[in-house]
Parts: C-alpha cells; structure tokens; sequence
C-alpha cells in the first residue's frame, strides 16, 4: 500500500487524509485516501486506497483472486441520487441490499424524519453527515470480478461515508454468500 501511496501522491501531487481503520466482518481494513485538486473549488481526483493484513477480508480476498492490487470499485457523483436510483432499478442494474437494522441506528443517532428514513430504506440509500452538509450513497451488487459502482450525492460534506463502510461490507459478504448457496 505504501507505494501505491507514494505513487499517487506523487503523480497527482495529490495530499493525503488521515488513515481508517474499516470493521469487515473478516477483519480490519486500513483505508488511506488521496485527494488532488479539491481545494480549488474545482473537481478533482479521489482515490481510496485499502488493504489488509487479514486474509478474511473482502479487501484480501479481491487482492488474492486477482493476483495483485486493481480497481475494486468506481463512485459516480449525481445530483439527485433519487432519480439516479430509479433511473437504476428501471434499467435492471441489482443495487446492494441495505440490512434493515442499519435505518433502526440511523434513525437513533440522527434527527433526520421517520419520512425520509423510510425513503432512505425503501432505496438502499445510505447516509452521512459532517459539520458542512451531507452525504448519500448506494452501491450496486458486487459483479463477476468482485468489481462493483457507489453512486454519491454530496451536500458540502467533505468525508467518505467511513461510518457505512461496515454496513456495506457485511451486505457484500451476507450476499455473497447467498451467491454460494445458490
């Protein structure tokens, strides 16, 4: 990871965040980002970087099937990922089921309505907060190749959604595992 790190930041004269430790149900997965051009007020590059030192995670697993580092997954940005949603499930793209108990805690550890929880939940949507606004993602199911999208909407938020991490990663490995049982 560390010169996958130094790569990036230097090819994209990019600064990096702080590290994360991520929860997968298999174990720990440090999480480094790098971002280039944010700070202009300009588009720019993120990159997330994500590794493990147990071979139970997802993170592992990918690495080890494909015999080295690659892209695991690409987040587009919309401005409207409620219309970015339907627009999904009208043209058959499989989005990531959200487990029920996760719009239980969100609904106790934020004062956000029983209305838009319940769309959140209706739409597999996740969410996010921080001091400068919010932040929505999804995730479509994980394809052939362990490869997988994460559609965001951001609101001034600044962050990565860290704190659903966990929650995606134990949806991807509950449904991975219905894929083996099939």
């Amino acid at each position: 990871m560390l010169t996958w790190l130094l790569f990036y930041l230097s090819l994209f004269d990019a600064r990096k965040t702080s590290a994360q430790a991520v929860m997968d149900p298999g174990g720990v997965v440090q999480s480094q980002v790098i971002e280039s051009g944010l700070s202009t007020g300009q588009a720019g590059l993120r990159l997330v970087l994500n590794g493990s030192q147990s071979a139970q995670t997802l993170t592992a697993r990918f690495v080890q099937e494909f015999f080295g580092s690659g892209v695991q997954h690409i987040a587009l940005t919309t401005r409207d990922i409620r219309a970015t949603v339907a627009r999904l499930a009208a043209n058959g793209v499989p989005l990531l089921a959200i487990p029920e108990n996760y719009y239980d805690d969100l609904e106790a550890r934020t004062a956000l309505s029983a209305a838009e929880i319940d769309s959140f939940k209706a739409l597999n949507i996740l969410y996010d907060a921080d001091a400068e606004g919010y932040f929505l993602h999804i995730y479509t199911q994980v394809l052939d190749g362990g490869f997988f999208l994460e559609v965001v909407q951001r609101e001034g938020y600044h962050g990565y959604g860290a704190v659903n991490a966990p929650i995606r990663l134990a949806a991807q490995t509950r449904a991975r595992g219905s894929a083996i049982e099939r």
